[in-house]
C-alpha cells in the first residue's frame, strides 16, 4: 500500500490504477465499521483508495477537533492488511491552502437534525467530500449508514454537481450488545459505555412500537424519557422520510434518527422503520 501526502503523487498513483476505483473516506481512528466499508469497496471495485483526514471544516468552535483520536500508524497497518492500494493522508495545508475560499452547502438536507445542532457541519462535510472526489476521482465511494444524514447530503451533492461518483451506503456495524461502532466511543468510560446502550435500545423499542401502530408522538416522547433517565442530554430524536422531513404517521421506508450526549460524548444512531 502506498501512503501518499502530496497531491501530485496522488494523481500519478491514481492514473496507474486500471479498472474501477473505490474511495473510502475516513477521519482515521479506524474500527470494524470502517473495515466493513473497505470490504464492501473491494467487492465492488478493482482498487480501493482510503483517505484519512480530520476535517477542521466540519467541527464547531466548541467541538472535539483537538482531541479527536489520531493513530495513523495503526490505521495504515489495518488498511494495508485489508488490501487497500493507496492511503491518501493529506494535511490541512494541502486540503485548504492559503486563499481557499469555496464552500459547498446542500440546502434543506444539511440544515435540519444534526445541521441545526451543528451549524456549518454539513457544509464542511460536503466541501471536503467534493475535494476528495476531485483529488481521487473514484468511480464509487462508500459511506456508513450510521451517519444517515451525511449519506443523504453526500448523495444529493454528488448528484446535483454531476460528479459521476456512485454513492454506496453500508449498513451500520454494531458491537455484540448493539451499540453502533464509532471512533468517539473511545471517549466513554466503562460506566458511560454501559449507559450508552440506552440509545440503540430506545430506537429499537420505538421502531417496534411505531410499526405496531402506536401513536408516533407518544412513542417519541417515551423514547426521550428513556434516554433522559439513562443520563443522556438529547439533541433530537425524530422519525423522518427520505427527504429527512419529520413525519408523525407510519409508512414504509421511514427512518428513526437520534443524537444525544452521554457525559461529554455525543453519539448518533438511526434505525429503519417499516
Amino acid at each position: 500500500m502506498q501512503i501518499i501526502r502530496e497531491l501530485g503523487r496522488l494523481r500519478s498513483a491514481r492514473a496507474a490504477l486500471d479498472g474501477r476505483v473505490a474511495l473510502v473516506p475516513t477521519m482515521g481512528a479506524l474500527h470494524a465499521g470502517h473495515m466493513k466499508l473497505v470490504e464492501e469497496a473491494r467487492a465492488t471495485a478493482d482498487h480501493v483508495v482510503a483517505s484519512i483526514f480530520v476535517n477542521p471544516l466540519q467541527f464547531g468552535a466548541n467541538e472535539d477537533l483537538s482531541r479527536y483520536p489520531r493513530r495513523e500508524e495503526a490505521d495504515a497497518a489495518m488498511l494495508a492488511d485489508a488490501g487497500v492500494a493507496i492511503l491518501w493522508a493529506p494535511d490541512s495545508a494541502t486540503m485548504y491552502p492559503t486563499g481557499f475560499a469555496t464552500n459547498i452547502s446542500v440546502a434543506g438536507l444539511g440544515d435540519t437534525l444534526d445541521g441545526a445542532h451543528r451549524p456549518g457541519h454539513f457544509d464542511g462535510v460536503a466541501t471536503v467530500v467534493a475535494k476528495l472526489f476531485g483529488q481521487v476521482r473514484p468511480d464509487v465511494a462508500l459511506f456508513g449508514e450510521k451517519d444517515w444524514q451525511q449519506l443523504a447530503v453526500v448523495r444529493r451533492m454528488a448528484g446535483d454537481l454531476d460528479l459521476g461518483v456512485e454513492i454506496v451506503g453500508v449498513a451500520t456495524v454494531r458491537d455484540a450488545d448493539g451499540l453502533a461502532l464509532s471512533s468517539r466511543n473511545a471517549y466513554l468510560s466503562a460506566a458511560e459505555r454501559t449507559s450508552a446502550l440506552a440509545l440503540p435500545e430506545a430506537l429499537a423499542g420505538a421502531a417496534a412500537a411505531i410499526e405496531a401502530g402506536d401513536d408516533v408522538l407518544a412513542v417519541l416522547g417515551n423514547a426521550r424519557t428513556r434516554l433522559s433517565d439513562a443520563g443522556f442530554a438529547i439533541d433530537y430524536i425524530e422519525l423522518v422520510d427520505a427527504a429527512l422531513c419529520p413525519v408523525t404517521t407510519f409508512a414504509h421506508g421511514l427512518r428513526l434518527l437520534a443524537a444525544a450526549r452521554i457525559a461529554t460524548t455525543r453519539l448518533i444512531d438511526n434505525i429503519a422503520v417499516g
